[in-house]
């Protein structure tokens, strides 16, 4: 169950450590070394990552550097590629996009956090200000995939929430395979050049605590900022 969460979750993300289970343990040798251009950017970026929530622990990272570098994003491209999508554009399609040159080479922070309820995965990347991810494609309100032999059919819903930062939206996307069902919640935020990217992960995720990650996680951005 845990494991099919992990890949559920992987394939819609492109970023590891977002499942309900034990995300893979990250060998410190294997982590991303920015690049000296980076290095400062992504060192900054770091700082404005959330504290582990009550009664979670960190899984992974915090992993710094070129956003398509870090192991974390490079898991989850892999994931992507062994699944199956019916509309393949909607695999990531509100969140940021590590195949494009501008993403991949931009200075990044993740961190995942866990427990045996669910699992917050935080991304915070430097990009250009047109790279804020598009909103939910109508197409992509509901498709379907094959994930490791499961056939998982995904629904996504748009979330009214306050305006954070200079944009911001959130989605919340339930994924049913066989006798198995998962909730992924995830918010974007954008503020200047900065852009958050934060994605719960659970049986049963609480749009109140969604929404409360997103309010603290904006008061890190603006504190960022300033």
């Amino acid at each position: 169950m845990l494991r099919t969460l992990s890949v559920i979750c992987l394939s819609m993300t492109a970023i590891a450590g977002c499942s309900s289970g034990e995300p893979p343990a990250q060998s410190p040798a294997k982590a991303a070394q920015p690049s000296a251009s980076t290095a400062p950017q992504a060192g900054k970026l770091r700082t404005a990552l959330l504290p582990a929530p009550k009664g979670m622990r960190v899984a992974y990272g915090p992993e710094i550097g070129r956003f398509g570098t870090l192991t974390s994003v490079k898991e989850g491209l892999a994931a992507v590629r062994q699944t199956k999508l019916d509309r393949p554009e909607c695999a990531g399609a509100t969140q940021l996009d590590p195949a494009k040159p501008e993403i991949a080479g931009a200075p990044a922070a993740v961190i995942a956090f866990s427990s045996p309820r669910g699992s917050i995965t935080q991304a915070v990347v430097e990009l250009p200000r047109g790279a804020f991810p598009v909103a939910l494609p109508k197409q992509c309100a509901a498709y379907h995939a094959d994930v490791q032999g499961t056939k998982v059919t995904y629904r996504t819903q748009n979330l009214s929430m306050p305006r954070q930062g200079d944009e911001s939206r959130a989605y919340l996307t339930t994924a049913s395979g066989g006798d198995r069902n998962a909730q992924i919640g995830s918010i974007v935020i954008r503020r200047g050049n900065v852009v958050m990217s934060l994605m719960v992960v659970g049986q049963k995720v609480k749009r109140a605590g969604l929404m409360e990650l997103g309010r603290l996680a904006d008061h890190n951005l603006s504190r960022l900022a300033a």
